[in-house]
């Protein structure tokens, strides 16, 4: 498995820090002792102390030098020490727990100790499908509701990041619309237009941006060349670019829930890499979340 790889390598590298905020999360604790069962990262546990020691414990785990539990009385205050062990540099990835998001990005976006850089956040998806030789990134189906053509151009400028600092060199982006050719009824298939001008000059750099394209010549050489498409993205996609956050959802839970596929994702924008992951997600893809956060330090 392509995650799975994944793992080993962030576990060749030097060790990181990871800062959970609301640490008092069943599925949460259950990803951190299988990280620290494979020697993935350290871990930072910001949040209610006798909670946490409790969920420790269920799983057999209640010392370890790469382990620290740090007591705080409320979500708001574990979100807040989190943020600050990230931004002093004492952690090097945060992490959400049992917190609502809206509270943890109210301390990521705070102007004195928090992660902003100007940039857009986004949440940026590595899926490993069965079939495939790569793994396919989806963004954004979290965070941008229905983003503009700048916020386009750095939610793309994010995931590039994402996937480059995990070893993909100049991935292939495509903006996913409805069709591949450009409709002015379609603003989907405009602003795919421009993104891809925008990269041949320069404005969206290290990597391939080619739209619009509808998702099967995005991912299918055989539907690409079917359809007479050609170019460095068609076919051999390793960004998917959607429209809104509607269509972004659909797909991410799509390819967990009827192909069975395995998931990765992070908040990127930030100064660190966030793992923001669904309570809905389960420990295995918080494992998965915590190394592609780890390798993209």
């Amino acid at each position: 498995m392509l995650l799975e790889k994944l793992i080993e390598e962030a576990i060749q590298r030097p060790d990181k820090v990871v800062a959970v905020a609301a640490s008092e999360d069943h599925e949460v604790i259950h990803a951190i002792v299988m990280a620290l069962e494979r020697d993935l990262a350290s871990f930072q546990l910001f949040g209610d102390k006798e909670k946490t020691l409790s969920l420790l414990k269920e799983f057999n785990l209640e010392t370890s030098d790469k382990l620290k539990v740090m007591p705080c009385y409320t979500p708001e205050e574990s979100a807040v020490k989190a943020v600050q062990a990230v931004n002093s540099g004492q952690a090097d990835v945060l992490m959400k727990g049992m917190i609502p998001t809206a509270r943890i990005l109210k301390a990521v976006l705070n102007k004195e100790y928090g992660l902003r850089t100007g940039k857009v956040l986004s949440h940026v998806a590595a899926f490993d499908i069965t079939g495939y030789d790569r793994l396919v990134f989806i963004t954004d189906a979290a965070m941008n509701i229905a983003p503009d053509l700048q916020q386009k151009a750095e939610i793309i400028q994010n995931a590039v990041n994402i996937a480059t600092s995990i070893g993909v060199e100049e991935p292939k982006v495509a903006p996913i619309t409805a069709v591949e050719t450009v409709n002015p009824a379609m603003e989907a298939t405009l602003d795919a237009a421009a993104l891809t001008q925008m990269n041949r000059r320069g404005q969206i750099k290290n990597c391939y941006v080619d739209g619009p394209l509808a998702l099967d010549n995005a991912v299918s050489l055989e539907a690409a060349e079917h359809k007479g498409i050609s170019g460095e993205v068609a076919g051999k996609a390793d960004i998917l670019l959607v429209p809104n956050i509607e269509t972004g959802n659909a797909l991410y839970k799509s390819l967990i829930y009827f192909a069975r596929a395995k998931v990765g994702a992070v908040i990127a924008g930030a100064k660190a890499p966030i793992v923001l992951t669904s309570r809905a997600d389960s420990a295995e893809s918080k494992l998965y979340s915590i190394a592609l956060a780890v390798r993209a330090v």
